[in-house]
């Protein structure tokens, strides 16, 4: 039976979504770059998170010719109560899919590339195989692009670590979303110290890959929380946090509690670098994938300045 597409509305009630300040705007898709990757992706029949998500960037993104990614279907078999995916019965594996998003990425001359997924908890290992077999598949046709995966949790997946370490990609990144108070209501099927694990474990297996992973802010909570995750992600060895603002979709999804200052996401900034990472991104319109080409390359070079510095 197919679930609705967003459980959370039967529980929360309609939010009022207030007007978003100065410091928040977005262009209309208008550029003829835009169209043409949108035909592009469309042509190839594959499944972008900018447009799944509703994600504020992807006129920017669109016009730059830089899509990110999404494989395993539209799908989730979760409901997140900040998340525009639709819930419900995913369809069966598309395994033409890695071979389209090839071919994509070389038509769209990306140096790096991000694909992400929707949660697949009705697999045997959670998707695992299917993200290496697009890596391997953009690798066979794109040698010179750099890749980065964002993954799901992989919740009693035990094997899948196994699976992704055949083959990891330049970057892999989890998003924690949140900090721990507000996981049942935000996360409900998903658990802190399970993402938190997960990032981890990746970094044992490959201590040379570089591991990232992103928070919203604005969902209610408290800056000493969001520092505590900080050092959560440090202790597991993450090189790159994520800091944006939380847009709710619609009336329907989790309350947006405020609206977090400029100033207030460069503290953040500057409080993360001291910390340790070596690549801080903070910012209302931060988005996972938001500049990663770029912050891919400035994290890189900090790994360079880093090793150089205690040698």
């Amino acid at each position: 039976m197919t679930l609705p597409r967003h459980p959370e509305k039967v529980k929360n009630k309609s939010n009022t979504i207030p007007k978003k300040p100065s410091w928040i705007r977005v262009k209309a898709p208008t550029s003829k770059f835009f169209k043409s990757t949108d035909k592009l992706l469309k042509d190839k029949k594959v499944i972008t998170v900018c447009e799944e998500a509703a994600c504020p960037n992807i006129s920017e993104c669109w016009q730059k010719k830089h899509a990110t990614f999404m494989i395993l279907g539209d799908t989730c078999t979760r409901a997140c109560a900040f998340c525009n995916v639709k819930t419900g019965k995913p369809s069966f594996i598309d395994h033409g899919e890695a071979i389209r998003i090839a071919e994509s990425v070389k038509l769209l001359e990306l140096e790096h590339v991000v694909i992400t997924s929707v949660d697949r908890d009705d697999l045997i290992d959670g998707g695992a195989l299917h993200f290496v077999n697009v890596i391997d598949s953009i690798k066979n046709l794109n040698p010179n692009c750099t890749i980065e995966i964002l993954t799901p949790d992989f919740k009693n997946k035990p094997e899948a670590i196994d699976i992704l370490s055949k083959n990891l990609p330049d970057v892999f990144n989890h998003n924690l979303e949140t900090v721990p108070r507000l996981y049942l209501t935000i996360r409900p099927g998903s658990r802190y110290f399970t993402s938190l694990s997960l990032l981890h474990n990746i970094k044992i297996k490959n201590p040379n890959i570089f591991t990232k992973s992103g928070l919203m802010v604005g969902l209610g909570e408290s800056k000493e929380e969001i520092y505590q995750v900080m050092d959560d992600l440090r202790s597991a060895e993450v090189d790159f946090i994520t800091i944006g603002q939380y847009l709710p979709p619609t009336p329907k999804h989790a309350k947006l509690e405020r609206f977090v200052t400029p100033k207030e996401f460069d503290e953040y900034k500057q409080m993360a670098y001291a910390k340790g990472f070596l690549m801080v991104a903070s910012s209302p319109l931060t988005r996972s994938s938001y500049h990663a080409s770029d912050d891919f390359k400035i994290m890189k070079n900090n790994r360079i300045k880093k090793l150089q510095s205690i040698q």
